[in-house]
């Protein structure tokens, strides 16, 4: 179940994520730096960030995967599903019947 929510939660932050890295890396190519001669804070990133957007898209997202493999995932109604077995120290896979 951990690893459920753990999955959902990266999917949700990744639009976000991929934005700081890529804010990050711009700033350290143009070496932006304030009055002082310092580099701007991480904090600034927060500042100017579209959060709103960033939260759009990351629902967006784990909607999306959550119906394409809710959707085209498993077995129809009415099948059975065999587990796997362990024969002559081979295992052979689940079906689903």
């Amino acid at each position: 179940m951990i690893r459920v929510v753990i999955e959902n939660l990266l999917l949700f932050l990744l639009p976000t994520l991929i934005y700081a890295a890529w804010v990050l890396y711009v700033r350290s190519k143009e070496e932006a730096r304030d009055e002082n001669g310092n580099k701007p804070p991480v904090r600034a990133l927060v500042d100017d960030a579209p959060l709103l957007w960033l939260f759009i898209a990351g629902v967006v997202l784990v909607v999306a995967t959550l119906l394409t493999f809710g959707t085209y995932t498993g077995g129809k109604p009415g099948q059975h599903y065999t587990p796997g077995v362990l024969r002559d120290g081979k295992i052979e896979p689940g079906t689903i019947q």
